[in-house]
């Protein structure tokens, strides 16, 4: 992989790859150029059979504190407009493979959407989670509107884009924003150890296991439940679906191919 100025990459370990926001003077601040090296990481990965799933973590105090105020303020209409942002944000949506992201401390504005586009969320109990865009006089650009009504439901997130007002890590996992609460210290430890996991699944129903999930918000049920019917029955000519059912017969841990 290419050097990179904003992140820090780890080797893969088990089919996990970690990606760590780098820019502490900045509060791990999303600039453009960070995204863009999260999109690139995310695009090697995509090819690279080696790595299964990949998480996303930020500092012991700080996630992300949400996007570059200084690279925002010197951007007009047109320059918003035409900032590569949203083609860098489409990259992360798109990625196919499972993607979870650890939080310790702040999780605010684009680090909040950052988060909202991974599929599991860690929080430490020390972290804070919000869209305080509003106090700059603007809305969240990332799809913090769509994605977090979706997840903690209207009022929560009416209150959260209308107020800026922040929420603890216990409030996000009783709304469903967050998948568990560890000890700070902990957090990225339980991420990485649940996407070894991930990881040691057979590949192909991972992906379409995610994708299937998905569809729930991107399709009415009736749709959503032809897509998992069809997987389901793609995943039967798969040779780690085979793999899978003989090694439970045989009472041992299955050698999953990735075919």
């Amino acid at each position: 992989m290419p050097s990179y100025t904003d992140i820090l990459i780890s080797e893969p370990e088990h089919g996990v790859l970690t990606i760590s926001l780098n820019r502490p003077q900045a509060f791990n601040a999303l600039r453009t150029q960070t995204l863009a090296e999260i999109a690139s990481v995310l695009a090697e990965c995509q090819q690279d059979d080696g790595v299964r799933c990949v998480v996303v973590t930020g500092s012991e105090k700080v996630f992300a504190a949400g996007a570059d105020i200084r690279e925002m303020a010197e951007l007009d209409m047109v320059g918003v407009m035409n900032n590569k942002r949203p083609v860098h944000w489409a990259s992360i949506r798109d990625f196919s493979k499972p993607l979870l992201a650890s939080v310790n401390g702040y999780c605010l504005g684009g680090g909040c959407e950052l988060a909202m586009h991974a599929d599991i969320v860690i929080a430490a109990t020390n972290a804070k989670f919000g869209q305080p865009e509003i106090n700059l006089g603007i809305i969240p650009g990332a799809g913090g509107t769509q994605r977090l009504v979706r997840t903690v439901g209207k009022p929560l997130a009416m209150k959260m884009v209308l107020a800026g007002e922040m929420i603890s890590a216990d409030e996000a996992q009783q709304a469903g924003l967050v998948a568990e609460v560890t000890q700070p210290e902990l957090t990225l430890k339980r991420t990485q150890a649940l996407a070894k996991t991930i990881a040691s699944k057979a590949p192909l129903a991972v992906q379409l296991a995610k994708e299937s999930v998905l569809q729930a918000f991107e399709s009415p049920l009736s749709s959503g439940l032809e897509f998992e019917r069809k997987a389901f029955v793609a995943l039967a000519a798969t040779h780690d679906r085979n793999e899978g059912i003989r090694a439970f017969t045989e009472r041992r841990k299955p050698e999953f191919k990735g075919y």
